[in-house]
C-alpha cells in the first residue's frame, strides 16, 4: 500500500512555527525581494567581472584571486549544496536564490504579456535542455574557465529574460517550462519533508470570492498534490484557509504517486541524464579508459597520415582553448569527450530502462511503469551531489586542508542512495504486485538493485580505484 503520512492542517487562527513562516513569507514579499535581487547583483557581478580578467597562472588562493573566488562559489559552493537544499526543503533555492528565475519574472512584469506558445509547452524541454547544457559545459570546460561559465551561465541568463519579456504576465515561464535546470529541481524536490500542503476541503468551503494568487510558476494550486513545480514563494499560504507549509515523509510523494502524477519524460532525464548524462561528464577527465581511447585514436590516425583531428585550432566557444594554462582540446578530444558521455549515458540509462521494461514483464504490464522509476530519486540526487562536490573537494585539497574523511563520506553517502533507493522500490513494487507471486516482486527488485548497483560501482571506480 502507499505510505500514508498523517498531516493535520492547523484548525483556523492555530499557528506553527512552518506554518508561521509560510504567512511571513507570503507578507514580506518585499524583503524577499530585497534579497533576490541582492543575489542578482552578485551573481552578474561574478559571472561578468572574472572574465574580463587574465586567468591565473601560478598558484593562487581562491581567497586571493577573483577568477578562483567565482570558481569555487559557482561550482564549489553554490551548484552542490542547491541540490542538498532542495532534496531538503523543495524548490526554495527557485523563489529567493535564483537570479534567473527573479530576472525572468521582473522582465514578464514590463514585457509583452503575450500567450505561451503550444511548442514551449512540449514535455521534453527539461529533458533536451539539461542533456545539451551539461555536454555544451564540458566541451568548453565550464567548470574551469570564467569565460565559459559567462557564455553558458549568461546565455541562459539572456534567454531567460528575453522569454519573460515575451511570455506571460509577472510570471516565471522560463523555469517552469525552459530551464535546463527545471526537470532536477523537480525531480530532487520531491524527496523535501515540508511542502505547501493543500486541504481541499477548506478549499471548497471559502467564500468563492477570494482573489486569485499570484502564482510565478504557473501552478493550479487547488489541485496541487506534490513540490516539484512548486517554488516555495508563501504567496499561497493561508490561502482560502486551505494552504499550509507542514512536514511530511521524504518518501511521501513518491510512494502515494499514482500514474496521472508520474510523466516518461521525468524518468528518462533520471535515467539518460541525472544518472547518465551527468556520470559520464563528471568522470572523462579523471577516467583512464578515455586516456586510453585517446592514446588509441590518435595513433590509428597518425599511421594513416590524418593530422586534421589533432588540430588545435578550434575556438574557445566551442572547444576548451586557453594555451596560457596549456589547456587546449584538439578536434580529437572534443569527438571522444562526446562518445565517453554518450556511451555512459547509454550504458548507465540503457541498463536502468531496462530494469523498468523486466520489472513490467515481470508485474504482467504490457505499457512501461514508469512510476517506478520515481524510486531511483534519491540515488539520482546524491549522484549529483557527488559529481558536483568532487570540484569542491578539488578546491579544498588545492588549499592543503586535511580531507582524509571524504573518502568514508562518500562511501557513506552511496551506501545511503542505494538503501535508500532500494527501500523505496521494493515499496513501490509491493503497490503494483497484489495479484503478483513473491517471487517475480524479488526478481523484479533484484534487477533494479543491479541496475542501481552499476550507478554506484561507477563512482567507486572514480573516488576509490582511479
Amino acid at each position: 500500500m502507499d505510505e500514508q503520512v498523517t498531516i493535520l492542517v492547523p484548525e483556523r487562527g492555530a499557528s506553527t512555527r512552518l506554518q508561521a513562516m509560510g504567512d511571513w513569507m507570503r507578507a514580506h514579499r518585499g524583503t524577499i525581494q530585497a534579497v533576490q535581487w541582492s543575489v542578482v547583483i552578485f551573481y552578474l557581478v561574478l559571472l561578468i567581472w572574472p572574465a574580463l580578467l587574465p586567468l591565473p597562472t601560478e598558484y593562487a588562493h581562491f581567497y586571493e584571486n577573483l577568477v578562483l573566488f567565482a570558481q569555487f562559489v559557482f561550482w564549489g559552493i553554490w551548484w552542490p549544496f542547491v541540490m542538498v537544499t532542495t532534496m531538503l526543503l523543495g524548490r526554495v533555492w527557485c523563489w529567493i536564490f535564483c537570479p534567473e528565475g527573479a530576472l525572468t519574472e521582473w522582465a514578464s512584469r514590463h514585457g509583452r504579456g503575450g500567450a505561451i506558445p503550444r511548442w514551449m509547452r512540449w514535455g521534453g524541454w527539461p529533458f533536451t535542455a539539461f542533456l545539451l547544457t551539461t555536454v555544451y559545459g564540458q566541451l568548453v570546460s565550464v567548470y574551469e574557465y570564467p569565460k565559459a561559465a559567462l557564455l553558458i551561465l549568461g546565455g541562459s541568463t539572456v534567454a531567460a529574460i528575453s522569454v519573460g519579456f515575451l511570455y506571460g504576465r509577472g510570471k516565471r515561464v522560463w523555469c517552469r517550462h525552459l530551464c535546463p535546470a527545471n526537470g532536477v529541481f523537480a525531480l530532487l524536490s520531491r524527496l523535501a519533508p515540508v511542502h505547501f500542503r493543500v486541504n481541499r476541503e477548506r478549499w471548497r468551503q471559502a467564500s468563492h470570492r477570494t482573489p486569485a494568487v499570484d502564482c510565478a510558476p504557473l501552478i493550479n494550486i487547488r489541485d496541487m498534490q506534490g513540490n516539484s513545480a512548486c517554488h516555495m514563494c508563501g504567496r499561497c499560504s493561508g490561502h482560502r484557509d486551505a494552504v499550509v507549509l507542514t512536514t511530511r515523509s521524504p518518501n511521501a510523494e513518491i510512494l502515494s504517486a499514482g500514474e496521472k502524477d508520474v510523466s516518461a519524460w521525468d524518468a528518462l532525464l533520471l535515467f539518460f541524464g541525472v544518472l547518465g548524462v551527468a556520470i559520464g561528464a563528471f568522470q572523462w577527465s579523471a577516467s583512464p579508459w578515455f586516456v586510453q581511447m585517446k592514446q588509441t585514436a590518435a595513433a590509428w590516425l597518425i599511421a594513416r597520415d590524418i593530422y586534421w583531428p589533432l588540430g588545435t585550432n578550434a575556438p574557445w566557444w566551442l572547444l576548451t582553448h586557453y594555451p596560457e594554462t596549456n589547456d587546449v582540446f584538439t578536434w580529437l578530444d572534443g569527438a571522444l569527450v562526446l562518445f565517453y558521455i554518450g556511451a555512459s549515458a547509454l550504458v548507465v540509462g540503457g541498463t536502468l530502462l531496462l530494469s523498468l521494461r523486466i520489472a513490467g514483464w515481470l508485474l504482467g504490464r504490457r505499457a512501461m511503469p514508469w512510476r517506478l522509476a520515481y524510486g531511483f530519486i534519491p540515488l539520482g540526487g546524491i549522484s549529483v551531489f557527488l559529481g558536483l562536490s568532487a570540484l569542491t573537494v578539488s578546491l579544498f585539497k588545492a588549499e592543503r586542508l586535511d580531507l582524509a574523511w571524504v573518502p568514508g563520506v562518500r562511501a557513506a553517502l552511496l551506501v545511503v542512495a542505494l538503501l535508500w533507493s532500494g527501500w523505496l522500490l521494493w515499496r513501490m513494487l509491493g503497490t503494483e504486485t497484489a495479484a503478483v507471486p513473491l517471487l517475480r516482486r524479488i526478481t523484479a527488485w533484484l534487477g533494479f538493485m543491479a541496475a542501481a548497483g552499476l550507478v554506484v560501482g561507477s563512482w567507486v571506480e572514480m573516488f576509490f580505484l582511479w
